[in-house]
């Protein structure tokens, strides 16, 4: 099916696709049995996808990537998909509109995608507002994806995720904190050791309340040399986070076939070329650690493959986010039911 809408969709502008695509797969939904349907279509339930980690069953171990669903709009429509979790986000403490348009761009030469959203998002307390409405959450685990706003000084950074922390808590699974993306000016210098120890050990002194806790994971980009690969396995071990995601968009342009004019495109590349050091960056992580910590494997996944390779590097789970638009819902099955196989 996907295979007869996807030209009609690449012939759209990229955000104007997202949104058809989106709002159509909801309406869907609505229909009595639409959901059923695409469970039976898309769904791959077996005892052997079912993970256990940091303290969370997954029941299975491919979930959506942050950016696709960034108000919380489609959590149930995208568990109907197959999924096995879903992170919502990236929110920030205030509403903003992100950057201008356009501001994403397909590289279809590269199985790629270029985007500079800039963390446009309705704000953290309408993504807590619909996480409490749904109806039914299905075993589904969620994450939460939390960063800062734009205006807010990088020394005042704590005070927004702290923000979005709060507002989440009580909604969400696990969190993700997302200081990688290249979309946010200055956002990357908070992944040095000293501000981002500070952040994640303040959201550490604040879980720790109440006697219930929630996993917090750090979302690292792909462009990081191994000194601040081995900055962050050290400051994981400081501050007693869960894990690792690895990777965010790279700001990297080696070998893109796209042309210049594409190319040249200001942002964050994801898709296929991000696949070979993402998986550099899991296995060095995997390696250098002693497996110490649980990574989740995201970047240029697109085939069962792909997924079962960033397993074999190190990772625990996978996520999808370009491979999702490129090859269509029925990848997350292929690559369940290659998992099941071995």
């Amino acid at each position: 099916m996907y295979k007869l809408v996807k030209p009609l969709l690449f012939s759209m502008d990229p955000e104007a696709a997202h949104h058809t695509v989106s709002g159509g797969l909801r309406s869907f939904c609505k229909l009595w049995g639409g959901k059923r349907l695409l469970r039976t279509a898309y769904g791959c339930e077996h005892p052997a996808l079912r993970r256990e980690v940091f303290g969370l069953t997954f029941r299975n171990p491919v979930g959506l990537a942050a950016g696709f669903d960034k108000n919380a709009e489609y959590v149930e429509e995208m568990a109907a998909l197959g999924f096995g979790f879903i992170e919502i986000g990236t929110v920030t403490p205030r509403p903003q509109p992100g950057n201008e348009r356009p501001r994403l761009f397909r590289l279809v030469d590269d199985r790629a995608l270029i985007n500079r959203m800039g963390f446009n998002n309705q704000g953290v307390d309408v993504a807590a507002t619909r996480l409490r409405q749904l109806k039914n959450r299905e075993n589904l685990v969620i994450g939460g994806n939390i960063g800062k706003n734009k205006l807010t000084p990088n020394e005042e950074a704590v005070s927004d995720y702290i923000q979005c922390f709060d507002a989440l808590f009580d909604v969400v699974d696990y969190f993700v904190v997302n200081v990688s993306s290249p979309n946010t000016p200055g956002l990357r210098a908070l992944q040095e050791k000293e501000p981002l120890t500070h952040i994640l050990n303040t959201l550490q002194q604040r879980n720790r309340k109440g006697g219930v806790s929630r996993p917090i994971l750090l979302k690292i980009a792909p462009d990081l040399t191994h000194d601040q690969l081995d900055d962050i396995i050290e400051i994981v071990r400081e501050t007693g986070i869960a894990g690792v995601i690895a990777t965010n968009t790279t700001i990297g342009r080696e070998g893109l076939r796209s042309g210049e004019r594409l190319t040249a495109e200001a942002g964050g590349v994801s898709g296929m070329p991000l696949a070979a050091r993402a998986t550099e960056v899991i296995r060095y992580l995997a390696t250098q650690s002693g497996h110490a910590f649980p990574i989740i494997g995201v970047g240029g996944i697109h085939t069962p493959e792909d997924a079962a390779e960033k397993i074999a590097a190190g990772a625990t789970l996978v996520q999808l986010y370009t491979g999702f638009i490129y090859e269509g819902p029925g990848l997350i099955k292929r690559i369940c039911k290659k998992l099941v196989a071995g």
